[in-house]
């Protein structure tokens, strides 16, 4: 589990107990002039390093990645400033500047979407997130994602966990208000889709995961409240959010659970990359869609049982959900204004369910049991041919 720091001023005191060799701060273009960029910078002069620094580049890929790993000294430390993209790629460059081998893994000629990295790597990666977006979780998870010829991919392994966290308000204080209900939107899906797309039943992981999905939905109809009335989202709003979201990342939520029950993210994956969307627009097109298989019956897509029992426990924290899964996730959606209509022409279909199948089916365990076929149909329900006028969003109730 990453350190976690909660004020710049404790960010000496790391250095201290990490002894680096030498500190590179790489920071988003969008923050790299931000106040949290600069305030992180003079605790590393005052901790008594002169940093390096560097921008994340525009083309995350190998290419760049070995790049920069290239430029990093044995023991470095990579404070990373940014929202997921830079955090993937300051942990895939501390990796890869610790065990050059490691491009050999997420380079190889091979067509799964996931690398599974070796647990004799070590357990972290010599990486400070300091998250300027929410729920990635990026900060606190041992998973990255990275451009690769034509698509992305995932590499999964401990090596790429962080030493540390930093959150602080001034890091999240500019984000949009959309951009922030997104971040509720992505934690509260990375909580609960391997809950719901397994069929095993794991009683304390599972109230774990209850407990926090709840927790998420109702600090995140609290910051809609504030964001609908024109406000900003509170501080303390954003912060505990950005620590939930780090909590669904940690694994413990998960133990015992299968790795592959992420059907509905990997579809996300290609669908995203395919039209050049961001993941959640396609996350929230394809959810409700993916919920709606499992209800029906269909346990390729997950436990009918279970996300009933979820969305019960989901009721009782916020009785305005309507009762129906799927139904009362496509009301949440209008509710925070998160549009999750996707415009795919029916050309396209095709080409995206072959991509699926190829990255994660076709004996591939998280597409196990769906064909290309399977994955149109989902696509055509999921998904509008053609641009059509936008409704209104649910205007918050009082309730």
């Amino acid at each position: 589990m990453p350190a976690t720091l909660d004020t710049y001023d404790r960010i000496p005191e790391l250095l201290r107990d990490l002894s680096p060799t030498g500190v590179t701060v790489l920071a988003d273009p969008a923050v790299a002039t931000h106040a949290v960029t600069r305030k992180v910078h003079a605790e590393v002069v005052r901790a008594g390093f002169t940093p390096t620094r560097a921008i994340t580049p525009a083309a995350g890929g190998m290419p760049a990645v070995a790049a920069f790993a290239s430029r990093l000294s044995p023991g470095e430390l990579v404070v990373g400033v940014g929202g997921g993209s830079t955090l993937d790629f300051a942990k895939l460059s501390a990796a890869v500047g610790r065990r050059p081998e490691l491009l050999r893994y997420l380079t190889s000629r091979q067509r799964s979407g996931l690398v599974a990295l070796p647990l004799t790597w070590g357990e972290h990666a010599e990486v400070l997130a300091v998250p300027t977006t929410l729920g990635t979780g990026s900060e606190a998870g041992p998973v990255a994602c990275f451009p690769h010829e034509d698509g992305k991919r995932i590499a999964m392994g401990e090596c790429l966990r962080p030493r540390a966290a930093l959150w602080v308000p001034e890091a999240t204080e500019t984000l949009p208000g959309h951009l922030v209900l997104d971040g509720v939107l992505e934690a509260v899906f990375r909580t609960v889709i391997p809950y719901s797309s397994d069929n095993l039943d794991l009683p304390e992981q599972d109230a774990a995961v209850e407990e926090l999905a709840g927790r998420l939905l109702t600090d995140g109809d609290e910051l809609a409240r504030h964001i609908g009335a024109g406000s900003p989202a509170p501080a303390p709003g954003r912060l505990r959010v950005a620590r939930l979201s780090a909590e669904s990342q940690l694994g413990t939520i998960n133990i015992g659970r299968s790795p592959y029950a992420v059907k509905c993210w990997a579809l996300a994956n290609e669908l995203s990359t395919t039209l050049g969307l961001a993941k959640m627009r396609a996350v929230s097109a394809l959810w409700p869609v993916v919920w709606r298989r499992a209800l029906q019956g269909d346990t390729r897509f997950g436990s009918a049982e279970r996300i009933h029992r979820l969305w019960d426990h989901l009721r009782r924290q916020a009785p305005w959900l309507a009762p129906t899964p799927d139904e009362g996730l496509e009301q949440l959606m209008l509710r925070w204004g998160i549009d999750h209509t996707v415009h795919l022409p029916p050309q396209l279909r095709h080409r995206i369910a072959l991509r699926s199948v190829r990255a994660w089916g076709a004996g591939l365990p998280t597409l196990a049991g769906l064909s290309a076929d399977d994955i149109v149909a989902l696509l055509a329900e999921a998904t509008e041919p053609t641009p059509t006028r936008a409704g209104s969003p649910e205007p918050l109730s009082a309730a």
